[in-house]
């Protein structure tokens, strides 16, 4: 199991892709092959087919997942896209840091 730095509801920014340089929450995120699911980035069209009569095909948008090496954490304070890192308090709590600011992250 890896240890990822990235948790649900932090802010990201893509760094490659089509969706480069957008920013958004993340939904999801998958520890066993390290990818994140990201609120409206990553869309992909899924087409359905028709299941009856009353029920018709259509086309669906689906986000998909990123892997977490394309994503990068935006400091809520200096709101850069910054590399995380960690620091340890009196108690020996370990916290993420935002290494430019020194601003603790939730």
């Amino acid at each position: 199991m890896s240890n990822l730095k990235l948790k649900k509801g932090d802010t990201v920014q893509i760094l490659a892709g089509k969706d480069r340089n957008k920013r958004a929450k993340i939904m999801r995120v998958v520890t066993q092959n390290e990818t994140v699911v990201v609120e409206g980035l990553n869309m992909v069209s899924k087409h359905q087919k028709p299941k009856s009569a009353q029920k018709p095909g259509e086309i669906l948008k689906k986000e998909m997942p990123l892997k977490t090496s394309k994503v990068a954490l935006v400091c809520s304070s200096c709101q850069k896209a910054i590399r995380v890192g960690f620091k340890f308090d009196d108690k020996g709590n370990k916290y993420r840091v935002c290494p430019k600011c020194q601003e603790q992250l939730n």
